[in-house]
């Protein structure tokens, strides 16, 4: 199985204590977002986690843990954005801090094992073309060596979304505009040796070079662990999306990192109460297990041929 270290919130900021917790426990419970009563079991033996994909946009808090992930193969989803407090409230400076952490997770792992998220991309007055276009030639110019792989979408207006950035005077882009912003996009990454795919993005960017991908790519990922694996498409992500089946430990509306446009918090009074239910020892993100809780063993297993490949 591959494991997702999480859609749904930033464990590696966050949570990074409890998660490591979890692995030394050899176990996770994690609520059916759609059923929370129903409580799954997830088994984390190297035996049958073929690699964990993190998502993150800070993954400094998990930098002194990382010796524990010796039998279990990494990815990282780093979302390195132009974006300042405005509407990224609680990260780090990028100069100083994100794009160091992004380095010395390519020293550590192999560029192979980091992919670099410039998502999602949004124009505003302050934001606009011109600057998306000058910070993202910097941070590939940063990366260069360090990553060989950038994704990339434009933002979906949920309705949590809208609510959150009220007051934020987006710009209106024709299409034209679009092929031409992301052919420029295409033509820096492709400078600094990088291959330019969208994540679940819907827009045909095909014209400009640049196709629709999977984040969690069951080729890449191949690769990686240089054998076959028998990864279905997920079908439990958006339409749009073409990553390979993976299970999510996360949970949402935990997430402290304060991105205005998140989809996966609905109000910050949501958040402060999961949070006070934190507890690292715990063996379930943000909350309690109850007498009203189901727990179901989820079956789990490899999914890896016997028979290697060479690349």
């Amino acid at each position: 199985m591959i494991l997702s270290v999480s859609r749904r919130t930033d464990i590696p900021a966050c949570y990074a204590d409890w998660f490591f917790r979890r692995l030394q426990e050899g176990y996770v419970y994690v609520a059916n977002p759609f059923n929370p009563r129903h409580i799954s079991r997830i088994m984390l033996n190297p035996s049958v986690v073929d690699a964990i994909v993190f998502w993150t946009k800070n993954p400094i808090p998990m930098l002194s843990y990382l010796d524990q992930l010796s039998d279990y193969p990494a990815l990282f989803q780093f979302t390195l954005t132009p974006y300042t407090q405005d509407l990224e409230t609680r990260l780090p400076d990028k100069e100083t801090h994100l794009i160091p952490a992004f380095r010395y997770l390519a020293n550590l792992f192999g560029p192979e094992h980091l992919i670099w998220r410039y998502d999602p991309i949004i124009f505003t007055e302050t934001y606009t073309p011109e600057r998306h276009l000058s910070v993202f030639s910097h941070y590939a110019a940063a990366l260069t060596g360090c990553t060989s792989r950038v994704i990339i979408s434009f933002i979906d207006f949920y309705q949590k979304t809208q609510r959150n950035m009220q007051g934020t005077r987006l710009l209106q882009i024709s299409q034209d505009q679009y092929l031409s912003f992301a052919a420029s996009l295409r033509a820096c990454a492709q400078a600094h040796g990088m291959y330019i795919q969208t994540c679940a993005e819907e827009m045909d960017l095909l014209p400009a070079g640049i196709p629709h991908g999977a984040c969690i790519d069951p080729e890449h990922l191949e690769q990686i662990l240089h054998t076959s694996l028998h990864l279905p498409q997920d079908k439990g992500q958006r339409k749009a999306c073409l990553c390979a089946e993976s299970i999510d430990i996360g949970a949402y509306n935990t997430c402290i990192n304060g991105c205005r446009y998140c989809y996966a918090n609905t109000s910050a009074s949501a958040i402060l109460k999961n949070r006070d239910t934190y507890d690292p020892n715990s063996s379930i993100l943000c909350r309690k297990i109850t007498e009203q809780d189901k727990i179901f063993d989820r079956k789990m297993e490899s999914l890896q041929d016997t028979q290697y490949k060479l690349f």
